[in-house]
């Protein structure tokens, strides 16, 4: 081999010694940088997507917005006619009225009742009076024809006299007996007057509870009323619109659904010999795939509870014979430091992300 032919292998070979030394310097220096750091490439942008139904049955009126349009929360999106539902509050407006009205006439005829009870007893307390009076003017008339009559037995009175007191007797035992009836006839009318009026005050918890029904009725005709107009539950993008406007939809139709872009974080599905590393509150720093030039920083939040495997549809059952040691994942998640308004409207849930959690 001449020495013209050597230099170039010397020169490759001090090239490759060259390379595989850069390549072991950046390998170092990669793991003195990472030594601190739990990465993973199993992670995803998630947020709340909520699926929009019909409270109530009946005809679109109209919809208020397009598909991946951004809303606020209370805007107006879809309108169903309302006519039914609107009479059906002025129904319950008017039968609730009526119960009303009934509450009262029940009170008053109650009051009424109470009143003509107590003056029934009154009546009767007078009654027995009178029986007092009819008893102490018989007593005496009693006495007047004892007296009478001995006298006449002598002589010593007439026999005019004699008749007139024993007259005087028997109408005073008359009206002795009359009293005595009078009395016992006010207090029996005075007992029905007073169960009546009891009668009349349970009619007052009946009625009290019927008013108490049409108020639930009218509450209830008031709330799908309101139903009738659907409304953003959240800021956020509408999407996936299955209406239009006068098509029928039934109650529980779906109509849309709202992506809360406003509010994104991180599911990240560590290994389980990472997690051991891991705690809630741990800084971490992200990129995002589609944004090679976006980093984005945030912090360990909460941890699942269980692994990704064990919410899938058909868990692995490690009992079967047929068993295959895996690693398992465990998804973790990482909520994100205060986005800006153009961060928020380049995310979105699903977009893939690389993760670097910095490990105590």
């Amino acid at each position: 081999m001449t020495t013209e032919q050597a230099k170039p292998k010397k020169k490759r070979f001090i090239v490759l010694i060259a390379i595989a030394g850069i390549v072991l310097i950046a390998a170092f220096i990669s793991y003195l940088m990472n030594a601190g750091y739990e990465t993973t490439d199993n992670a995803q942008i998630d947020a709340d997507i909520i699926p929009i139904r019909s409270s109530v049955t009946g005809y679109v009126k109209h919809v208020y917005f397009k598909d991946n349009q951004f809303v606020h929360k209370g805007d107006l999106l879809i309108e169903i006619d309302d006519q039914e539902f609107q009479a059906r509050v002025i129904q319950a407006t008017a039968a609730l009225e009526n119960a009303k009205a009934n509450l009262m006439a029940v009170k008053n005829n109650a009051d009424a009742g109470s009143k003509n009870a107590d003056a029934a007893v009154l009546t009767s307390e007078s009654s027995n009076e009178n029986i007092d009076v009819a008893k102490a003017r018989l007593t005496k008339v009693k006495e007047d024809h004892k007296r009478i009559k001995n006298m006449f037995a002598q002589s010593a009175a007439t026999k005019a006299e004699m008749d007139a007191v024993t007259a005087e007797m028997d109408v005073a035992q008359a009206q002795f007996n009359s009293a005595t009836n009078q009395y016992k006839a006010s207090a029996a009318q005075s007992s029905g007057v007073r169960s009546q009026a009891e009668g009349q005050k349970s009619l007052i918890s009946l009625a009290e509870a019927l008013v108490k029904q049409r108020q639930a009725e009218l509450t209830l005709a008031l709330t799908q009323l309101e139903y009738t107009k659907i409304k953003a539950p959240c800021d956020g993008l509408v999407s996936k619109r299955s209406v239009d406007d006068g098509q029928f939809i039934t109650t529980g139709s779906p109509v849309c659904s709202e992506i809360d872009n406003q509010h994104l974080w991180i599911t990240a599905n560590f290994k389980e010999t990472q997690v051991n590393r891991l705690r809630p509150g741990q800084a971490v720093e992200v990129s995002i795939d589609a944004y090679p030039s976006l980093h984005l920083t945030g912090k360990v939040e909460s941890f699942i509870g269980a692994t990704g495997a064990k919410f899938s549809l058909l868990p692995p059952d490690n009992s079967t014979g047929n068993f295959v040691k895996i690693v398992q994942r465990v998804p973790v998640r990482i909520s994100l430091n205060s986005l800006s308004k153009k961060q928020t409207g380049l995310l979105f849930p699903g977009l893939s992300a690389f993760v670097s959690v910095k490990a105590n």
